[in-house]
């Protein structure tokens, strides 16, 4: 078996390599919209940042490591709200093969990554790979400095125990930090897929999908979130949520919907928080 799991991995991570040179080898045949040099909050070298798209959120690249908007945005409030965190228990949900992923892996040495594997008990290995569904993490209480996912919250079914795992799992002192497409806005959150009483999906919205890591068949969108996610993190778990938007071309940051947000778990009890 995991033989089979290993011939798995290396097919995926062999297939988004040649996905991404066939990318930039047609994106290279297109005209630039944008273009502006800087420092790389992912690779930290003077680097250009090009996009070929007008929709900068996946095309506005950096010339060195490839990395997005989002991921630049990401690394740069972590590294401000954690100046130290090489040395801190990292725990990445459905982490990418780049930008922010790839420089917390390498440099990180208690990062942990973890995708969700339903045919796999939580806590076991998938190669390098820890089995992990945020709804129900095998973590211990407070053994997690921080969490990061990098929009995977518009895919979970039940994102209110999600909230609550996270919280349980982070240290005092530790934050969630976080991108999720808040498409929404200043509208309230709105829910495009259910399960019901037998496990089934049930479909409120037209299906739509993003990519997955690790299947083909991608990601099924199942919520579209709004401004209103940090009012439910709150009543979920009773943690407050910080959002931060960052509009910089110095750092390669600018698009829509890059907001990184940041639940930090007080050192104060959660009981405490809420009563405050």
């Amino acid at each position: 078996m995991a033989i089979v799991d290993h011939a798995k991995q290396a097919y995926w991570t062999t297939l988004r390599e040649a996905r991404r040179l066939s990318r930039r080898i047609s994106n290279k045949q297109k005209p630039i919209i944008l273009k502006s040099r800087g420092i790389c909050p992912i690779c930290r070298v003077q680097t250009q940042f090009v996009a070929r798209d007008p929709w900068l959120r996946d095309h506005l690249l950096c010339s060195g490591c490839q990395s997005i908007p989002r991921e630049r945005a990401l690394m740069l409030v972590l590294e401000r709200f954690f100046p130290n965190w090489q040395a801190l228990t990292i725990h990445e949900s459905s982490p990418g093969d780049r930008g922010a992923s790839t420089r917390l892996a390498r440099e990180a040495p208690c990062y942990i990554a973890s995708q969700f594997y339903p045919d796999k008990a939580p806590g076991t290995m998938v190669g390098k790979v820890r089995s992990e569904n945020l709804e129900a993490l095998s973590f211990a209480d407070e053994s997690i400095d921080v969490h990061i996912t990098q929009d995977v919250l518009e895919h979970v079914f039940r994102p209110a125990d999600v909230f609550r795992e996270i919280a349980r799992t982070l240290k005092p002192g530790g934050a969630h930090v976080f991108t999720v497409p808040l498409v929404n806005k200043a509208s309230a959150t709105t829910r495009r897929a259910a399960l019901n009483d037998d496990g089934a999906v049930v479909h409120l919205e037209p299906p739509m999908f993003h990519g997955n890591p690790i299947s083909a068949d991608g990601s099924l969108v199942t919520m579209d979130w709004g401004f209103d996610i940090a009012q439910q993190i709150f009543q979920a778990c009773g943690l407050y949520t910080q959002m931060i938007c960052i509009d910089d071309l110095s750092r390669g940051i600018r698009a829509e919907h890059i907001e990184v947000l940041v639940t930090m778990k007080s050192n104060a009890p959660v009981s405490a928080i809420g009563a405050a």
